[in-house]
């Protein structure tokens, strides 16, 4: 692809950073996995409009209807990232049901929740994981029965981050006891206001309960919330798995926070010598670096494929594997460059930036297993990616 930026490019950069100048006030901090605020709802309707979010999601839905340019994506994202001003909204809601709702949606869908979605109004959970499926996710129990015009459903989910404040989750039920493990899915959007709900939150090691377990009891939904057709549940979370692997992937977010570090190695010295001239440190920063880099070229790749409509399948597999890890390391980097107040965690007078490094390193781990572990993200890469064959199956009393 031709990346020259034209006389149109170059305006459109200009644009952005007019715009950033103008309105950094408001950005506020990084999103954070809590109900936005008024400010940040402010925000996102002001990125809205000026098609900074949403960029391509249709007006008729609430987005700005821009068409698909790759590189007025990429100079959006360069622009905020250099200033270290958060972007729109990313979350499960807006990052991986609207662009599943796109894709397979009824019209009804679309209307009633992308607009609601996109501005922050409403607030979504996922519900896939169980206690007895995780990575073998189509082995889910969790059912539904059929009474009138309702599913009656029960079991329960594990792992559900953002549970405790969702307005709405996507949810993975057993509608067809008696099909195949694959076969017998539905993808249903349920109201988290609906009686026989039940969540527990579940304590991490960064000390706060960022994800959640449910219980569904006896749970009424309507058989319209059905997303795609019955039983067809598998092909529609497959969709979302994509979405959410390029959302836990990404490269943005990867960029920002090299960003951070590089401002962070301005501000600290050794022995009054800033860390930025440590050629140790400048090492590791540089292959960083390099990985950043490559995930943002990796990205572009995925930008031209989606606007040609072509085939990217091993560039989009790669995201959430190398993303992951990637930021994970990025953080680890930031708790070395503090170093003894890097092993403060909690409320301290020596505390940097309130712990958010700590933080992001032990909350960057887990999602190196959620959304499908490393292992399962290898195997996956293996056997769709590359065509090799199937691992085989282990024997289970003498038979695979």
């Amino acid at each position: 692809m031709d990346l020259n930026a034209g006389p149109e490019y170059i305006d459109f950069r200009e644009n952005v950073l007019s715009f950033l100048e103008k309105n950094k006030h408001m950005a506020g901090k990084a999103r954070t996995p809590v109900r936005p605020s008024s400010e940040e709802l402010k925000w996102q309707k002001k990125l809205i409009d000026n098609g900074y979010a949403a960029r391509t999601i249709p007006k008729k839905y609430g987005g700005y209807g821009a068409q698909s340019d790759v590189l007025k994506s990429r100079i959006i994202a360069e622009e905020f990232s250099k200033a270290n001003i958060p972007m729109g909204m990313a979350n499960q809601g807006i990052s991986m049901l609207v662009p599943t709702l796109l894709e397979l949606g009824s019209d009804d869908q679309k209307n009633e929740w992308i607009s609601k979605t996109i501005s922050g109004e409403v607030i979504w959970c996922q519900g896939y994981s169980e206690p007895g499926s995780g990575s073998d996710l189509a082995s889910l129990q969790t059912k539904a029965i059929v009474d009138g015009d309702d599913f009656i459903i029960n079991g329960q989910k594990i792992w559900t981050s953002g549970a405790q404040i969702a307005d709405m989750m996507f949810c993975l039920v057993r509608t067809e006891p008696e099909a195949a493990k694959h076969k017998g899915i539905s993808y249903i959007l349920i109201d988290m206001k609906t009686p026989g709900i039940e969540v527990r939150p579940l304590m991490t090691m960064t000390g706060h309960a960022e994800f959640n377990e449910v219980f569904f009891t006896d749970v009424r939904v309507p058989k319209n919330q059905i997303v795609g057709k019955r039983g067809e549940g598998w092909y529609v979370a497959n969709a979302t798995l994509t979405h959410e692997r390029g959302m836990l992937g990404d490269p943005n977010q990867s960029a920002t926070r090299l960003n951070e570090i590089i401002d962070l190695m301005h501000q600290e010295t050794i022995n009054g010598e800033k860390l930025i001239n440590n050629p140790i440190h400048l090492d590791r920063l540089m292959k960083l670096q390099a990985r950043v880099l490559s995930m943002s070229f990796n990205s572009l790749r995925l930008l031209t494929a989606s606007h040609k409509k072509l085939d990217a399948k091993m560039a989009k597999l790669i995201v959430k594997l190398n993303g992951c890890q990637l930021n994970h390391d990025l953080a680890g980097f930031a708790i070395d460059l503090l170093g003894e107040l890097g092993t403060i965690y909690g409320k301290s007078n020596h505390d940097h930036g309130s712990g958010k490094w700590q933080w992001k390193y032990m909350f960057d781990l887990g999602l190196i297993i959620g959304g499908g572990t490393a292992q399962i993200q290898k195997n996956i890469i293996s056997e769709i990616g590359l065509g090799m064959p199937r691992e085989p199956k282990p024997m289970v009393n003498g038979k695979k």
